[in-house]
């Protein structure tokens, strides 16, 4: 079975731990690629990282609890435990829940901020620009058009995108199959295309400043 099936990782969790990791990463499932992606680039590989749902990403009332109950259920094994979220539409509750518990998340209103740069993403003039990753661009269904009601009836999407002008796919990986699937993505929602390559952006200079804490 493959661990990171996109399915999977949507809806349940996954844990990669190994008894004598002394670090844990909380991380949400939409990023768990590229966590371990970066992880690997570094050699880092002797953490441990536990991913919540990726569809907590349409309901950011439930991140908080979750990330308290994975680090407080979690404090004793571990010597170090980092957040791999940003505020993710949690109002700052995350980031008050972080600092209470005393552990460190990546700084950014969002995964597209960070991983396009949080500097960069603040110079952004496009207020109705609607974003993709690479996750999202392989999960659109689960996450935009089968909850949105729009399989069924599509005559909402003016409702719901009248007011965007654009799909911005910010592209974690070199990959055509994800770039025409993003395509399709902004021709389904009458939205102009734009495409960036960002790689892992500001998502791997935190876990590279996490790692020489550890080392």
């Amino acid at each position: 079975m493959d661990l990171l099936d996109d399915d999977g990782l949507t809806n349940g969790t996954l844990t990669l731990s190994n008894s004598r990791d002394a670090t844990l990463v909380v991380a949400c499932g939409a990023i768990a690629r590229e966590i371990l992606a970066i992880n690997e680039i570094l050699s880092w590989d002797n953490i441990s990282i536990k991913c919540l749902p990726a569809i907590y990403h349409n309901h950011p009332e439930k991140i908080t609890p979750a990330v308290i109950d994975a680090v407080k259920n979690n404090k004793q094994k571990y010597q170090k435990i980092y957040v791999a979220y940003a505020d993710c539409g949690t109002g700052g509750m995350l980031e008050k829940a972080c600092k209470d518990l005393g552990v460190e998340m990546i700084q950014g209103p969002h995964c597209y901020s960070f991983f396009e740069g949080n500097i960069s993403f603040a110079k952004r003039l496009n207020p109705t620009a609607f974003f993709l990753t690479d996750f999202l661009a392989r999960q659109f269904d689960a996450f935009v058009w089968r909850p949105l009601g729009l399989e069924k009836h599509p005559e909402l999407i003016d409702a719901y995108f009248g007011n965007y002008t654009k799909l911005v796919y910010l592209a974690q990986t070199n990959d055509e199959v994800l770039k025409k699937k993003a395509t399709e993505c902004a021709r389904k929602l009458n939205l102009e295309f734009e495409y960036k390559l960002t790689g892992y952006g500001d998502l791997k200079n935190t876990i590279i400043k996490w790692k020489g804490a550890i080392d």
